[in-house]
């Protein structure tokens, strides 16, 4: 894995965290990039919530000391809310979500339903860009019900950004089927700012091939890094995976960091469904959830960590 240059950033590598929604608060972050990320982007953050100051929504925005680079990805679909609030961020990249399938996202025009939207993501890109002073990117993906990436990533690149991320599925696929990483080549092809591939990146064989089939610049790990921050130790140093006493450590300092940062009681409310994915393959993983899902203190989680560790 090597260095990368977004707009005036220079990274240290080229294996990034991907956003996702509740689960890239700043522990998360904090922890994939203490295993090695070269950039971990924000939860999605609402740009019309932050105009009208949801303090919710401004949680989103923590982030942990010295964090830096810090990625907020932001998304809505009316340009001048997303420029008028890319103006107030105090972030080192902005990031533009037109990739989320969620439903309560695309039926309000937002998140991949603006990959049917060309004009208005050339207004869109065009507006934070000029607003902010900082690298804007753009997550999309494959296309909403048919394929687009290339034509939308285009008018991406046109409207100044400063990288584009393509998750290689529709809208309409979710998470289902393989991710087609030839549209993620051509997309490659066809622009002249860096592509960041994402979609079934998994391990260091699995990175290695999607650079070479695609020639990216760079990728972005989602899904396996759950339960997994040492993925990213993995494919940047080509190193083994954790083994069971390192992943229950690892689940217990994620918690303390998150209990750190939320309090408590919705700490561990949160920690829940981490715990879920870090026990994931353990004989016993179905009857520990059911204990998981009960736990109510930290003291109750450490006491389940050594448990399992017997």
């Amino acid at each position: 894995m090597q260095s990368i240059k977004i707009g005036n950033l220079q990274l240290s590598n080229n294996v990034f965290l991907a956003p996702m929604a509740g689960i890239t608060d700043k522990s998360f972050r904090q922890l994939c990039r203490d295993f090695g990320a070269g950039l971990a982007f924000s939860e999605m953050v609402s740009a019309k919530s932050l105009q009208y100051k949801n303090e919710n929504t401004q949680k989103l925005l923590d982030k942990y000391a010295n964090e830096q680079p810090f990625a907020v990805q932001l998304f809505g679909k009316e340009p001048d809310i997303l420029a008028n609030v890319a103006q107030t961020l105090n972030a080192d990249i902005i990031d533009i979500n037109m990739g989320c399938p969620a439903p309560k996202i695309t039926r309000n025009g937002e998140g991949c339903a603006l990959m049917n939207e060309p004009i208005l993501v050339g207004q869109i890109v065009s507006a934070v860009v000029r607003a902010a002073n900082v690298p804007v990117t753009v997550k999309i993906r494959k296309g909403f019900k048919q394929s687009n990436a290339v034509e939308i990533a285009k008018i991406i690149a046109e409207s100044g950004a400063a990288a584009i991320t393509i998750h290689g599925r529709t809208r309409e696929q979710f998470y289902s089927g393989k991710a087609d990483w030839d549209i993620i080549a051509e997309v490659k092809q066809k622009v002249n700012i860096p592509v960041i591939a994402n979609g079934d990146i998994i391990s260091y064989e699995t990175a290695k091939d999607v650079l070479n089939h695609t020639k990216c610049d760079a990728i972005a790990i989602g899904r396996a890094a759950l339960g997994n921050p040492w993925v990213f130790r993995e494919i940047i140093e080509n190193a083994p995976p954790a083994n069971w006493q390192n992943r229950l450590q690892t689940a217990l300092q994620h918690c303390r960091m998150v209990v750190e940062h939320k309090g408590e009681h919705i700490g561990i409310l949160e920690m829940r469904k981490h715990m879920s994915w870090y026990i994931k393959g353990l004989p016993s993983a179905a009857k520990t959830r059911v204990q998981i899902n009960q736990i109510t203190t930290y003291s109750e989680m450490e006491k389940l960590v050594s448990n399992l560790e017997k």
